[in-house]
């Protein structure tokens, strides 16, 4: 039983998973960011060429 304990403290397998996790998490909200950033640049663009060519 004390060896059990021992090598239950010691596997580390499970906080390797949390971190890899983590940096997906924090990839995705760059990714999202970044996206909402250039899709509303590029609405602005797009209805401002839309008002252009319909003068």
């Amino acid at each position: 039983m004390k060896n059990l304990v021992k090598r239950f403290v010691n596997d580390e397998s499970g906080a390797t998973a949390i971190e890899y996790g983590l940096i997906a998490a924090g990839i995705a909200v760059a990714i999202i960011g970044a996206v909402n950033l250039i899709g509303s640049t590029l609405n602005t663009k797009f209805t401002s060429i839309n008002t252009e060519l319909k003068k």
